[in-house]
């Protein structure tokens, strides 16, 4: 069972999927009307790519770690950290890869490329608190 803390967190992630829905379209509208500074731009293609499929691959992840928080054994605060640690990566790492190319000129990420990096590590220790809870 999973407590109320876990379910509204899962609803908050249900909610953010019709936004990564609506960037595939983006994404498929770019590539069918062939918007420029996506098909003609490597780097932001890519970095957009991955923004996509970090979003996607990351909620159902967290989606799925949730099932296993209450379960843990770990203090409240420690529950609460480790849900905030694992639900920040499915937002900061695609904001990192977006935001560093917003522009159709860009070429090279911009400072906010850090993003995926910070989401990288909330990730790495939000998964690293759950398990060590449940050993």
């Amino acid at each position: 069972m999973l407590s109320s803390s876990s379910l509204s967190t899962a609803g908050v992630l249900l909610i953010t999927v019709p936004a990564v829905a609506f960037g595939g379209l983006s994404l498929l509208a770019h590539i069918m009307r062939h918007i420029p500074g996506y098909l003609d731009n490597p780097v932001r293609r890519g970095l957009w790519r991955a923004g996509h499929a970090h979003a996607g691959v990351l909620v159902l992840f967290a989606l799925v770690a949730l099932l296993y928080v209450d379960q843990a054994a770990m203090s409240d605060a420690t529950r609460t950290l480790t849900r905030i640690l694992i639900v920040a990566a499915p937002i900061l790492m695609p904001l990192g890869f977006f935001l560093s190319v917003v522009r159709p000129s860009d070429t090279r990420p911009n400072r906010l490329i850090w993003l995926t990096g910070v989401g990288g590590v909330s990730l790495g220790a939000g998964t690293l608190l759950l398990g060590i809870g449940l050993i």
